[in-house]
């Protein structure tokens, strides 16, 4: 006779909230102590996406002074040098 393997329970809200946690606060150690990876980076920044984590750039924060080093970008003039558009997009 076969044995029935019975399946754990889902876990519970608090073990959810617990690990949730733990992943959160190693992603924090891990930048704070300036031990992070780009990989680690990189993981921290989907967990935010992941779990629905946005920012405001108010003016002179860490994220404002980020956003003002990133290249803004054209969309119309890239489709012009992608696919070369007769006309080029005037300036906004």
């Amino acid at each position: 006779m076969e044995e029935v393997r019975v399946l754990p329970k889902k876990a519970t809200e608090d073990k959810f909230n617990e690990l949730h946690n733990l992943v959160t606060e190693d992603f924090l150690k891990r930048i704070r102590s300036g031990e992070a990876t780009t990989q680690d980076l990189k993981a921290a920044c989907d967990w935010l996406k992941t779990n629905d984590i946005t920012g405001v750039a108010y003016q002179g924060t860490p994220l404002d002074k980020l956003a003002s080093v990133i290249p803004k970008v054209d969309p119309e003039l890239i489709q012009h040098r992608l696919y070369g558009t007769k006309t080029k997009p005037q300036s906004r």
